[in-house]
């Protein structure tokens, strides 16, 4: 079966413009130009064009989705598979997301009442949902889904007291990174409580800890431009200065 680029569009719901653009830049080039210069796509494109909207739909960039499809070991079935589980997560949070407004619009009604756990289960989904499109790769390959759904499990199971006090370790991290990183030295004792209030904060949602784990988390963080860009929000360098602090720390201990 073959495709003109208005037939292809009219059939994925992809505008041509788009499709012309995917051409552009590489992303999905169709198989052929006809005689009289018409695109021409085949089952080939149409099955690539699929996962590129699967991945867009899991907001992926174009780039990432590019290097991903273009990959000579790329397999359609496995990249199926992990897209299924991937949009499944999401639907749950969003589906949890949906039943916390329902609750939360019956009780200003007074229709119901709404406990403080449940009031705050959408806000958790909300952080997962985040956490998953930010990091859920790099943390899933590295520590693998049993270890990481658990911790959403944990996560999702805080009350509000913990839930409050793991929002302010989170900011008190932030604040200790600034002023341990004014001192210039991982092993200085503003970074060594920096470190200790990371492990406090982390044990919130880690099933178990390990020294060797929370290393090899601080190893991600210079590595990954997303965790990076977490921490350098606090401060330029900040990133490279956490990681330096827990390894130099943990390591002596």
């Amino acid at each position: 079966m073959e495709y003109t680029i208005s037939n292809l569009a009219n059939l994925s719901g992809v505008s041509t413009r788009t499709l012309r653009y995917y051409d552009e830049i590489g992303l999905l080039k169709p198989h052929d130009i006809n005689d009289s210069g018409y695109r021409v796509y085949t089952q080939h494109e149409v099955d690539l064009l699929q996962q590129i909207i699967f991945y867009r739909e899991l907001e992926v960039p174009l780039k990432d989705i590019s290097t991903i499809i273009n990959q000579p070991s790329f397999d359609q079935t496995i990249a199926l598979e992990e897209h299924y589980d991937k949009l499944l997560r999401k639907r749950n949070r969003l589906d949890t997301m949906l039943t916390t407004i329902e609750k939360t619009i019956a009780t200003k009604k007074g229709v119901t009442t709404m406990s403080d756990q449940e009031k705050f289960e959408g806000f958790k989904e909300h952080v997962i949902s985040q956490n998953e499109q930010n990091y859920g790769d790099e943390i899933r390959n590295k520590y693998g889904d049993e270890v990481i759904d658990n911790s959403n499990k944990k996560f999702k199971n805080m009350s509000k007291a913990q839930y409050d006090d793991f929002k302010n370790l989170e900011q008190r991290i932030g604040d200790l990174l600034q002023q341990a990183y004014q001192t210039g030295d991982p092993s200085s004792a503003v970074a060594q409580e920096l470190v200790a209030t990371h492990k406090q904060w982390l044990l919130y949602t880690w099933p178990s800890y390990s020294t060797e784990a929370h290393i090899g988390l601080a190893e991600l963080y210079i590595h990954d431009a997303a965790f990076t860009a977490y921490y350098e929000r606090f401060v330029t360098g900040g990133a490279q200065f956490l990681r330096d602090a827990i390894v130099t720390n943990l390591s002596v201990n």
